[in-house]
Protein backbone atom coordinates (compact mmCIF):
# COMPACT_ATOMS: atom_id res chain seq x y z
CA UNK A 1 0.00 0.00 0.00
CA UNK A 2 1.55 3.61 -1.05
CA UNK A 3 -1.37 5.66 0.43
CA UNK A 4 0.24 9.08 1.47
CA UNK A 5 -1.45 9.75 4.93
CA UNK A 6 -1.31 13.62 4.08
CA UNK A 7 -4.00 13.22 1.31
CA UNK A 8 -6.20 11.42 4.09
CA UNK A 9 -9.40 13.03 5.68
CA UNK A 10 -8.51 13.57 9.69
CA UNK A 11 -9.68 16.62 10.95
CA UNK A 12 -7.90 17.47 14.43
CA UNK A 13 -9.10 17.47 17.75
CA UNK A 14 -9.81 21.17 18.87
CA UNK A 15 -9.64 22.97 22.24
CA UNK A 16 -12.84 24.68 21.24
CA UNK A 17 -14.49 21.35 21.45
CA UNK A 18 -14.09 22.09 25.24
CA UNK A 19 -16.04 25.35 25.39
CA UNK A 20 -19.73 25.43 26.55
CA UNK A 21 -21.43 25.68 22.59
CA UNK A 22 -20.33 22.13 22.09
CA UNK A 23 -21.42 21.04 25.62
CA UNK A 24 -24.90 19.49 24.55
CA UNK A 25 -23.51 17.92 21.34
CA UNK A 26 -21.23 15.99 24.43
CA UNK A 27 -24.05 15.14 26.11
CA UNK A 28 -25.60 13.57 23.29
CA UNK A 29 -22.29 11.42 22.49
CA UNK A 30 -22.41 10.65 25.87
CA UNK A 31 -26.01 9.29 25.44
CA UNK A 32 -24.46 7.59 22.70
CA UNK A 33 -21.96 5.75 24.29
CA UNK A 34 -24.31 4.44 27.16
CA UNK A 35 -26.57 3.03 24.44
CA UNK A 36 -23.07 0.88 24.27
CA UNK A 37 -24.05 -0.73 27.25
CA UNK A 38 -27.75 -0.85 27.66
CA UNK A 39 -29.57 -3.93 26.19
CA UNK A 40 -29.88 -4.20 22.68
CA UNK A 41 -34.04 -4.59 23.16
CA UNK A 42 -34.20 -1.22 25.35
CA UNK A 43 -31.94 0.85 22.56
CA UNK A 44 -33.83 -0.75 19.62
CA UNK A 45 -37.16 0.68 21.95
CA UNK A 46 -35.80 4.01 22.75
CA UNK A 47 -34.99 4.08 19.14
CA UNK A 48 -37.98 3.58 17.67
CA UNK A 49 -39.49 5.93 19.41
CA UNK A 50 -37.26 8.84 18.74
CA UNK A 51 -38.03 8.11 14.76
CA UNK A 52 -41.68 8.36 15.87
CA UNK A 53 -41.23 11.57 17.29
CA UNK A 54 -39.10 13.09 14.62
CA UNK A 55 -41.36 11.95 11.86
CA UNK A 56 -44.42 13.81 13.51
CA UNK A 57 -42.42 16.63 14.22
CA UNK A 58 -40.08 16.80 11.08
CA UNK A 59 -42.41 17.68 8.60
CA UNK A 60 -40.45 18.61 5.86
CA UNK A 61 -38.11 15.51 5.64
CA UNK A 62 -41.50 13.50 6.37
CA UNK A 63 -43.16 14.93 3.03
CA UNK A 64 -40.10 14.64 1.04
CA UNK A 65 -39.68 10.55 2.25
CA UNK A 66 -43.88 10.25 1.68
CA UNK A 67 -43.49 11.67 -2.00
CA UNK A 68 -40.58 9.46 -2.65
CA UNK A 69 -42.48 6.35 -1.60
CA UNK A 70 -45.51 7.03 -3.33
CA UNK A 71 -43.74 7.57 -6.59
CA UNK A 72 -41.35 4.24 -6.18
CA UNK A 73 -44.08 1.89 -4.76
CA UNK A 74 -47.49 2.84 -6.24
CA UNK A 75 -48.72 -0.71 -6.25
CA UNK A 76 -48.73 -0.41 -2.14
CA UNK A 77 -52.05 0.52 -0.54
CA UNK A 78 -51.76 4.27 0.87
CA UNK A 79 -51.97 3.11 4.19
CA UNK A 80 -48.87 0.37 3.81
CA UNK A 81 -47.05 3.53 2.05
CA UNK A 82 -47.68 5.82 5.42
CA UNK A 83 -46.60 2.85 7.73
CA UNK A 84 -43.27 2.35 5.48
CA UNK A 85 -42.53 6.01 6.05
CA UNK A 86 -42.90 5.58 9.47
CA UNK A 87 -41.08 2.60 9.61
CA UNK A 88 -38.26 4.15 8.12
CA UNK A 89 -37.80 6.95 10.44
CA UNK A 90 -37.90 4.44 13.83
CA UNK A 91 -34.99 2.33 11.84
CA UNK A 92 -33.19 5.18 10.67
CA UNK A 93 -32.60 6.15 14.54
CA UNK A 94 -31.84 3.27 15.66
CA UNK A 95 -29.56 2.86 13.62
CA UNK A 96 -28.04 6.28 15.26
CA UNK A 97 -28.16 4.85 18.18
CA UNK A 98 -26.41 1.29 17.50
CA UNK A 99 -23.21 3.57 15.53
CA UNK A 100 -21.79 3.73 19.06
CA UNK A 101 -21.58 0.05 18.69
CA UNK A 102 -18.77 0.46 15.63
CA UNK A 103 -17.32 3.51 17.34
CA UNK A 104 -16.84 2.04 20.61
CA UNK A 105 -17.79 -1.64 21.43
CA UNK A 106 -15.19 -4.61 21.78
CA UNK A 107 -14.36 -5.78 18.03
CA UNK A 108 -15.64 -9.46 19.07
CA UNK A 109 -18.99 -8.15 19.97
CA UNK A 110 -19.38 -6.74 16.19
CA UNK A 111 -18.30 -9.96 14.80
CA UNK A 112 -20.94 -11.33 16.84
CA UNK A 113 -23.76 -8.80 16.16
CA UNK A 114 -22.72 -7.54 12.43
CA UNK A 115 -22.42 -10.72 10.38
CA UNK A 116 -21.63 -11.19 6.40
CA UNK A 117 -22.46 -12.83 3.83
CA UNK A 118 -21.25 -12.82 0.51
CA UNK A 119 -17.96 -11.89 1.91
CA UNK A 120 -16.11 -14.37 0.25
CA UNK A 121 -16.86 -12.55 -3.45
CA UNK A 122 -14.97 -9.56 -1.94
CA UNK A 123 -12.06 -12.23 -0.62
CA UNK A 124 -11.50 -13.98 -3.58
CA UNK A 125 -10.78 -10.42 -5.85
CA UNK A 126 -8.67 -8.87 -2.95
CA UNK A 127 -6.36 -12.25 -2.82
CA UNK A 128 -6.31 -12.10 -6.57
CA UNK A 129 -4.93 -7.97 -6.50
CA UNK A 130 -8.11 -6.98 -8.06
CA UNK A 131 -9.30 -3.60 -7.57
CA UNK A 132 -12.32 -3.50 -6.37
CA UNK A 133 -15.30 -0.96 -5.78
CA UNK A 134 -18.23 -1.70 -3.38
CA UNK A 135 -21.36 -0.40 -5.06
CA UNK A 136 -23.90 0.35 -1.99
CA UNK A 137 -26.95 3.19 -1.68
CA UNK A 138 -27.66 5.68 1.16
CA UNK A 139 -29.33 3.15 3.80
CA UNK A 140 -29.57 3.69 7.15
CA UNK A 141 -27.06 1.57 8.25
CA UNK A 142 -24.18 2.25 5.45
CA UNK A 143 -21.92 3.77 7.89
CA UNK A 144 -22.02 0.18 9.87
CA UNK A 145 -21.16 -1.56 6.31
CA UNK A 146 -18.64 0.83 5.88
CA UNK A 147 -16.84 0.42 8.68
CA UNK A 148 -17.44 -3.24 9.31
CA UNK A 149 -15.98 -3.84 6.04
CA UNK A 150 -12.87 -1.83 6.72
CA UNK A 151 -12.25 -4.59 9.88
CA UNK A 152 -11.49 -7.03 7.13
CA UNK A 153 -10.04 -4.79 4.31
CA UNK A 154 -8.49 -1.31 3.53
CA UNK A 155 -11.00 0.63 2.70
CA UNK A 156 -11.40 4.00 1.03
CA UNK A 157 -15.03 6.24 1.62
CA UNK A 158 -15.89 9.98 0.76
CA UNK A 159 -16.87 12.56 3.23
CA UNK A 160 -18.99 15.68 3.10
CA UNK A 161 -17.81 17.55 6.58
CA UNK A 162 -20.28 18.12 8.89
CA UNK A 163 -20.68 21.76 10.10
CA UNK A 164 -20.34 20.42 13.90
CA UNK A 165 -16.83 20.40 13.73
CA UNK A 166 -16.86 17.51 16.78
CA UNK A 167 -19.29 15.33 15.44
CA UNK A 168 -17.44 15.89 12.66
CA UNK A 169 -14.10 14.90 14.21
CA UNK A 170 -16.26 12.04 16.12
CA UNK A 171 -17.44 10.30 12.57
CA UNK A 172 -14.36 10.39 10.73
CA UNK A 173 -12.69 9.04 13.75
CA UNK A 174 -14.99 6.31 14.13
CA UNK A 175 -15.12 5.30 10.02
CA UNK A 176 -11.41 5.25 10.18
CA UNK A 177 -11.11 3.21 13.40
CA UNK A 178 -10.25 0.15 11.91
CA UNK A 179 -8.45 0.08 7.94
CA UNK A 180 -10.64 2.97 6.66
CA UNK A 181 -9.79 5.77 5.17
CA UNK A 182 -11.36 9.37 4.28
CA UNK A 183 -10.97 11.78 1.23
CA UNK A 184 -13.51 14.79 0.70
CA UNK A 185 -14.93 15.32 -2.38
CA UNK A 186 -13.59 18.47 -3.57
CA UNK A 187 -10.30 16.46 -3.58
CA UNK A 188 -11.35 15.46 -6.56
CA UNK A 189 -11.27 11.29 -8.31
CA UNK A 190 -7.28 11.21 -8.39
CA UNK A 191 -6.71 9.95 -4.87
CA UNK A 192 -9.51 7.77 -5.06
CA UNK A 193 -7.96 6.24 -8.37
CA UNK A 194 -4.60 5.71 -6.61
CA UNK A 195 -6.08 4.40 -3.53
CA UNK A 196 -7.97 1.59 -5.88
CA UNK A 197 -5.01 1.01 -7.63
CA UNK A 198 -2.92 0.27 -4.30
CA UNK A 199 -5.41 -1.96 -3.23
CA UNK A 200 -8.08 0.15 -1.19
CA UNK A 201 -11.28 -0.65 -1.46
CA UNK A 202 -13.66 1.80 -2.63
CA UNK A 203 -17.06 2.24 -0.28
CA UNK A 204 -18.91 4.06 -3.19
CA UNK A 205 -23.03 5.73 -2.86
CA UNK A 206 -23.21 6.87 -6.66
CA UNK A 207 -27.18 7.52 -5.69
CA UNK A 208 -27.71 10.61 -5.09
CA UNK A 209 -29.20 13.36 -7.48
CA UNK A 210 -26.32 15.90 -8.16
CA UNK A 211 -27.81 17.63 -11.09
CA UNK A 212 -28.64 17.39 -15.00
CA UNK A 213 -24.69 18.25 -15.96
CA UNK A 214 -23.24 15.01 -13.70
CA UNK A 215 -26.45 12.38 -14.85
CA UNK A 216 -27.90 10.65 -17.13
CA UNK A 217 -31.61 9.98 -16.76
CA UNK A 218 -31.99 5.93 -16.27
CA UNK A 219 -35.03 4.09 -14.40
CA UNK A 220 -34.80 3.90 -10.97
CA UNK A 221 -37.67 2.01 -8.72
CA UNK A 222 -40.11 3.07 -12.10
CA UNK A 223 -38.88 6.11 -12.28
CA UNK A 224 -36.49 8.07 -14.38
CA UNK A 225 -33.85 9.82 -12.10
CA UNK A 226 -30.81 11.82 -12.38
CA UNK A 227 -28.25 9.03 -12.44
CA UNK A 228 -24.26 9.84 -11.85
CA UNK A 229 -22.11 7.64 -14.27
CA UNK A 230 -19.14 7.94 -12.80
CA UNK A 231 -19.15 4.40 -11.47
CA UNK A 232 -18.43 2.91 -14.81
CA UNK A 233 -16.13 5.45 -15.84
CA UNK A 234 -13.79 4.62 -12.17
CA UNK A 235 -13.74 1.25 -12.93
CA UNK A 236 -12.27 1.15 -16.51
CA UNK A 237 -9.59 3.97 -15.00
CA UNK A 238 -8.69 1.35 -12.40
CA UNK A 239 -9.80 -1.93 -14.04
CA UNK A 240 -11.74 -2.25 -11.25
CA UNK A 241 -14.25 -5.26 -10.46
CA UNK A 242 -17.47 -3.54 -8.41
CA UNK A 243 -19.00 -5.62 -5.79
CA UNK A 244 -22.95 -4.62 -5.07
CA UNK A 245 -23.66 -4.76 -1.41
CA UNK A 246 -25.66 -3.72 1.04
CA UNK A 247 -26.03 -3.32 5.10
CA UNK A 248 -29.47 -3.81 7.01
CA UNK A 249 -30.51 -4.07 10.40
CA UNK A 250 -32.42 -6.97 10.93
CA UNK A 251 -33.76 -6.99 14.41
CA UNK A 252 -32.68 -5.86 18.31
CA UNK A 253 -31.63 -9.52 18.85
CA UNK A 254 -30.30 -10.19 15.35
CA UNK A 255 -28.25 -7.35 14.91
CA UNK A 256 -27.13 -6.39 11.24
CA UNK A 257 -26.61 -7.79 7.83
CA UNK A 258 -23.99 -6.92 5.77
CA UNK A 259 -24.77 -8.23 2.49
CA UNK A 260 -22.18 -8.56 -0.61
CA UNK A 261 -23.09 -10.29 -4.30
CA UNK A 262 -20.62 -11.49 -6.68
CA UNK A 263 -19.07 -8.54 -9.32
CA UNK A 264 -20.59 -7.63 -11.78
CA UNK A 265 -20.15 -9.35 -15.14
CA UNK A 266 -18.62 -7.13 -18.42
CA UNK A 267 -18.73 -4.14 -16.21
CA UNK A 268 -18.70 -1.13 -17.45
CA UNK A 269 -20.03 -1.70 -21.06
CA UNK A 270 -19.14 1.08 -22.49
CA UNK A 271 -22.16 2.80 -22.91
CA UNK A 272 -22.77 5.40 -19.66
CA UNK A 273 -26.89 5.31 -20.04
CA UNK A 274 -26.72 1.45 -20.44
CA UNK A 275 -24.26 1.26 -17.41
CA UNK A 276 -26.04 4.01 -15.22
CA UNK A 277 -29.50 1.67 -15.51
CA UNK A 278 -27.36 -1.54 -14.66
CA UNK A 279 -26.19 0.29 -11.74
CA UNK A 280 -30.00 1.35 -10.79
CA UNK A 281 -31.02 -2.29 -10.92
CA UNK A 282 -28.30 -3.53 -8.47
CA UNK A 283 -29.75 -0.87 -6.35
CA UNK A 284 -33.20 -1.60 -6.39
CA UNK A 285 -32.14 -5.14 -5.67
CA UNK A 286 -31.11 -3.56 -1.69
CA UNK A 287 -33.76 -1.57 -1.74
CA UNK A 288 -36.46 -3.98 -2.36
CA UNK A 289 -34.87 -6.90 0.38
CA UNK A 290 -35.32 -3.97 2.93
CA UNK A 291 -37.72 -1.08 1.63
CA UNK A 292 -38.26 0.78 4.71
CA UNK A 293 -34.22 1.26 5.60
CA UNK A 294 -33.73 2.88 2.17
CA UNK A 295 -33.07 6.84 2.48
CA UNK A 296 -36.62 8.28 1.43
CA UNK A 297 -35.86 11.80 2.95
CA UNK A 298 -33.15 12.54 0.46
CA UNK A 299 -34.84 14.37 -2.66
CA UNK A 300 -33.89 11.72 -4.93
CA UNK A 301 -35.63 13.10 -7.82
CA UNK A 302 -35.53 16.76 -7.77
CA UNK A 303 -33.83 17.00 -11.55
CA UNK A 304 -36.76 16.32 -13.93
CA UNK A 305 -36.78 15.10 -17.82
CA UNK A 306 -37.34 17.96 -19.85
CA UNK A 307 -36.36 20.61 -17.16
CA UNK A 308 -39.71 20.20 -14.99
CA UNK A 309 -39.69 21.61 -11.68
CA UNK A 310 -38.22 19.96 -8.17
CA UNK A 311 -41.55 18.19 -7.08
CA UNK A 312 -40.21 18.88 -3.44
Amino acid sequence: MTSRRADFYHPPFERAFLLPAYWPTWLALALLRLCVYLPRGLVGFIGARLGDLACRLNEKRRRIAQYNVDLCFPELPPEERRRMVRRHFQVYLQCILDMGLVWWARPAFLDRYIRFTGLEHYRQHHERGHPIIVLTGHFAALDIGGIMLSRHFPQLGLIKPEKNRLIDWFISRGRTRFLGRLVTRDQGLRPVVREVKAGRGFYYLPDEDFGPERSVFAPFLGTQAATLTALGRLAKLCDAVVIPCVARRLSAAEGYEIALRPALENFPGGDPRADAARMNRELEIGVRAAPQQYMWTLKLFKTRPGGAPSPY
